[in-house]
């Protein structure tokens, strides 16, 4: 059950949508949240150097030494390696995706990831600019709409066929359930859900969640934008070629 919750985390965590089989059925009062409000901006924040080292580990080396690398600062990201394959590695904190993840705010969380070139010109834009967004005071209201522009005037452009990231880091800590970390890798898919592949049937190696939006109570919201899933597959080794422990349903 452990590696089972951190995959539907790790599900979204690139896209910062994690799956809504998290969702109580709400007949139990929920525990006060122990990530209420955003944490002063100097928690999220890493050494330079151990950033690009962290965000490198989500990949084999053979792929990440070439990937373009970007670190967080105050304002947002920024370019801190220029890379020369079209990849690009960078850690997310926990406010770099979905607003209604009830760790939104966990200054803890590094979750080391690796976009094909494909996935970076898209899902790597969306993360940037609602991580600057976010750092800069705008609500989520804003942000929302602000993304909404971007997709539908081309300045992000629509998800190209293959898109795909590498969460292979043995360093990378996703959530405060269980063991903190998965080694996996996730493609992102034009489309509501993940049933035509399978994705959380018993026994299928495949995890799947809505890009945009953690709980099924945001069907509405989620509609306004455009059909956005991630799917997760675990792997058996780390970016390190260290064995991994495998998830199952």
């Amino acid at each position: 059950m452990r590696i089972t919750c951190i995959a539907r985390v790790a599900a979204g965590l690139i896209a910062w949508a994690p799956l809504a089989l998290f969702a109580g059925s709400g007949a139990v009062a929920a525990p006060a949240k122990p990530y209420a409000r955003m944490a002063p901006v100097d928690a999220y924040l890493m050494d330079r150097g151990q950033e690009i080292a962290l965000a490198r580990s989500a990949a084999p080396r053979s792929i990440s030494r070439d990937a373009t690398v970007l670190v967080l600062t105050r304002t947002g990201y920024e370019t801190a390696v220029t890379g020369t394959n079209g990849f690009v590695c960078w850690v997310a904190r926990s406010f770099s995706g979905a607003t209604d993840w009830p760790e939104r705010w966990n200054p803890k969380v590094r979750a080391a990831g690796c976009d094909n070139p494909q996935a970076a010109r898209t899902i790597t834009e969306i993360a940037k600019l609602r991580t600057a967004m976010t750092l800069t005071g705008h609500a989520d209201a804003e942000v929302a709409e602000r993304i909404k522009a971007a997709l539908r005037t081309g300045k992000i452009p629509p998800l190209a066929s293959g898109s795909m990231c590498y969460m292979m880091s043995k360093s990378s800590y996703l959530s405060d359930d269980g063991g903190h970390n998965l080694a996996h890798v996730m493609f992102y898919v034009p489309f509501k859900d993940g049933a035509d592949w399978g994705a959380n049937a018993t026994g299928s190696p495949l995890f799947g969640g809505n890009y945009w939006f953690y709980s099924p109570d945001h069907q509405a919201e989620a509609s306004a934008f455009p059909p956005l899933s991630v799917l997760l597959v675990g792997v058996s080794t780390w970016s390190d070629g260290t064995p991994a422990a495998m998830p199952s349903m």
